[in-house]
């Protein structure tokens, strides 16, 4: 085990509010998506140079989490981006969605210039955060409430980032939840990555299509891939990844992708794999 993993490892849930005063605790939460207004991000120097619409993102309250993928409490996303703060032990719940269509072809993304961290990176097809609000927390503490709250936060960015209706998603296919992956990664500037990621896989039904409308400011392009089209994307030197899809793909991925049309000897697996 690293020594950043045993510092982590290391955190009660006190000592972590103690270390980071501005985290709301689970208890006092507000169960808004934002703690804080645009305007209090005005002036702050690690904001200079940014796209407005993504400052306010910074806003949102993301889950805080110990070791073994406990809540916390609220943090805002600027707050569990930094890297002076990740490098503290910060850490907090994330998800990446994999969303295949009727032919077995996932749908990349290319994260946008505008974005705070890891802009024009080709990525999987949504990849972000369930806020500590009760419809994606998992209030129960259990880890099917924590899935269930992570594929609704799953259907809203679709949705914000890709124009894909919550209805189509709640309709025309099915999530799976594979694994968690533990891991950290520094991104551009002061800005970084220390998340519990959920995996999930996303199956199109049999004749059924998706409406895919991208927000300009989340997403620079997007195209569907077989399993042979990502690997030569993957060893083209002009095509830059974010960490946590290389990580993926170098892993589980194309084994994965080979079980799609029967996913139940990969899914439900309830360790945390440990990526640091």
């Amino acid at each position: 085990m690293s020594s950043y993993a045993q510092l982590v490892e290391s955190q009660s849930a006190k000592q972590v509010l103690d270390l980071f005063p501005d985290i709301i605790p689970l208890s006092k939460r507000p169960n808004t998506h934002s703690s804080e207004s645009s305007s209090s991000t005005q002036g702050d120097v690690v904001f200079e140079g940014h796209d407005e619409e993504q400052i306010k993102l910074m806003c949102e309250n993301c889950i805080v989490l110990d070791w073994d993928d406990s809540a916390i409490g609220a943090g805002t996303k600027k707050l569990c981006h930094l890297m002076t703060n990740i490098e503290k032990g910060l850490l907090h719940r994330a998800f990446s969605v994999f969303l295949f269509n009727d032919k077995n072809e996932l749908l990349l993304q290319q994260r946008a210039s505008e974005k705070i961290t890891f802009p024009d990176l080709w990525t999987n097809t949504c990849c972000s955060h369930p806020l500590c609000v009760d419809d994606e927390l998992g209030v129960d503490g259990s880890l099917a409430g924590k899935v269930a709250g992570v594929k609704t936060a799953a259907s809203r960015k679709l949705e914000q980032e890709l124009g894909i209706p919550v209805s189509e998603t709640q309709t025309k296919g099915e999530y799976h939840f594979l694994n968690r992956i533990h891991y950290m990664a520094p991104s551009n500037g002061p800005w970084g990555e220390h998340e519990i990621d959920y995996i999930l896989f996303f199956k199109l039904a049999a004749g059924e299509q998706l409406t895919v409308n991208p927000n300009v400011n989340e997403v620079r392009d997007y195209t569907w891939v077989t399993a042979d089209k990502l690997r030569e994307m993957l060893h083209n030197p002009h095509l830059k990844f974010t960490p946590w899809f290389k990580l993926i793909c170098e892993s589980s991925l194309f084994g994965w992708w080979e079980q799609l049309q029967d996913l139940s000897a990969v899914e439900n697996d309830q360790t945390i794999h440990r990526l640091l």
